[in-house]
């Protein structure tokens, strides 16, 4: 029997929405979630912006009413969901532009909303426009880099033009190349210089070791990040020319 693709949508956003309820709260710190980012890019390449939105906001409504997030879990999440999805389609398929799309919508608009909301709605004192542009950019890029290295990682296998396919979502070739794959390395060190940032931060470790951890990590996978793309692209430069070269013949 021939599986209708608007059950499966509805299927893939139900289990969305229960990963993003359960496992957020495992990986949040007050003021970011970046497993609620990585959701949201997530299901934008996947379903599209509208749903991405839908999913946002279920998610957000959830956490509110089970958990007692504040306001946050809405103002933190459905902007950037709707940008990524939507930058995700202007730009043809490109992951980066649905990665963007999701800074800029939590990372700016989100964070500046939230400031009224909380001021006003939640009665919080002593904030500014900006109070949570930090937070929530940094929380996008963890959460977007990861997204990002692991929708490369379907891309390459072809997994991803499937899975939008069946779900009747719209598709384009983005097999990985040698840039994608390359940001993808260089993500990691960004990750893992924030992560460690937040540790130390939220654990109050002054020791300047984790400062030249969290530096060292950013350089090295950067640098390899670097080789692995110079390396690559004069393997292709090669090919390319080899292939001329029996063309010729």
């Amino acid at each position: 029997m021939k599986r209708s693709p608007k059950i499966f949508r509805l299927i893939v956003m139900a289990m969305m929405i229960a990963l993003g309820v359960v496992v957020s709260p495992i990986l949040r710190v007050e003021g970011m979630c970046p497993m609620a980012h990585f959701i949201n890019v997530v299901c934008a390449v996947l379903l599209g912006p509208w749903e991405a939105l839908i999913c946002a906001v279920l998610i957000g409504i959830i956490r509110m009413l089970t958990m007692g997030i504040p306001p946050l879990a809405l103002t933190g999440a459905v902007f950037g969901a709707f940008f990524s999805g939507l930058l995700y389609r202007l730009s043809k398929g490109k992951l980066l532009a649905a990665v963007l799309g999701e800074v800029f919508g939590t990372g700016i608009v989100g964070a500046i909303v939230s400031y009224p909301v909380m001021t006003f709605l939640w009665g919080k004192e002593g904030l500014s426009w900006l109070f949570y542009v930090p937070s929530f950019i940094c929380g996008t890029l963890i959460g977007g880099t990861v997204a990002f290295a692991f929708l490369t990682k379907l891309a390459g296998s072809g997994l991803l033009e499937r899975f939008q396919n069946q779900l009747g979502s719209e598709s384009y070739v983005t097999a990985s190349g040698i840039l994608e794959s390359s940001i993808s390395v260089a993500a990691i060190g960004v990750i893992s210089y924030v992560v460690v940032g937040i540790i130390s931060s939220v654990c109050k470790l002054e020791s300047a070791v984790f400062i030249y951890i969290a530096r060292g990590a950013l350089i090295v996978f950067i640098a390899a990040a670097v080789i692995y793309y110079c390396v690559n692209r004069i393997k292709a430069g090669k090919n390319k020319n080899g292939k001329r070269s029996e063309n010729s013949l």
